[in-house]
């Protein structure tokens, strides 16, 4: 069994529920539309904000989907994905984003680091935005890091936007006493909620029409197991569906039956 094969049983143009999308293509669902409002209200005030979420809530997606909606010539991004650069490793990255050789020394790398991020708005207009994924994954020396980049003397006119990504166990971290002058500069916390039902079925239907295909190929039974197996978080919505269209493909149905999201849940959960 192929995926051209399950793609051409159901008349796709292509494969439904894939990673590739651009950020136009996005499902917009509740959480995901409130998100994206959030981020932005951070870059335009130049605050910090902490977005979190359970794995698969869609975190990234959101923060992708903000960024596209900003003006590039207007805009510098910095987007940190892994925090196992450790603490010299995030100013050594937003030095080279900026256009810098990093400086050996990290006290020297500091001040590097804090003079770029003032000339690129100061003297070159740009609002730089900072987006740390897998924030919780953060150390202390890195958490202590990203504080003192944001210091008393960039209170009146913050050259920058903080966007910290996270699971819940972030906000915990953050409210630590070790972690009071960080936290106590956060504008802004959000917590992604999951789909609702309605939402499920809506996020299926838009990817389905994606491929191709606008009736309805999902039988409600089956968007309500799906639902309840990915406890409405996108990205497990997304694996389910499509293991389930393999599975009525493989049972040669013409649309995804309880008995094909039955299967797909089984095949998921034995992984």
């Amino acid at each position: 069994m192929s995926i051209e094969q399950v793609r051409s049983h159901f008349g796709f143009s292509k494969m439904p529920f894939g990673k590739d999308l651009s950020p136009s293509a996005l499902h917009r669902h509740g959480g995901h539309l409130e998100a994206v409002a959030r981020i932005g209200f951070l870059v335009a005030e130049a605050a910090i904000g902490v977005v979190t979420g359970e794995v698969g809530s869609g975190k990234t997606v959101a923060a992708r989907a903000a960024m596209a909606e900003l003006e590039p010539s207007r805009h510098t991004l910095i987007y940190l994905p892994n925090p196992a650069i450790g603490a010299r490793g995030i100013y050594a990255e937003i030095v080279g984003r900026l256009g810098g050789a990093p400086r050996y020394f990290k006290s020297a790398l500091i001040a590097q680091a804090t003079e770029l991020l003032g000339i690129e708005a100061a003297e070159r207009g740009r609002r730089v935005v900072i987006v740390c994924d897998e924030a919780h994954l953060l150390d202390p020396s890195q958490l202590e890091e990203l504080r003192l980049l944001t210091n008393a003397e960039m209170d009146s006119a913050s050259p920058f936007a903080l966007v910290l990504l996270g699971q819940p166990s972030l906000r915990s971290r953050l409210r630590l006493g070790s972690f009071a002058a960080l936290d106590q500069r956060v504008t802004l916390r959000y917590a992604i909620p999951p789909m609702t039902p309605e939402e499920t079925a809506s996020y299926v239907a838009h990817h389905v029409k994606l491929g191709g295909r606008t009736d309805t190929l999902f039988s409600d039974d089956a968007l309500a197991s799906i639902h309840q197996a990915g406890r409405g978080l996108p990205r497990a919505v997304n694996n389910l569906a499509r293991s389930a269209l393999v599975a009525a493909y493989a049972n040669h149905s013409a649309i995804v039956d309880e008995k094909a999201a039955r299967q797909a849940v089984t095949e998921v959960d034995a992984e």
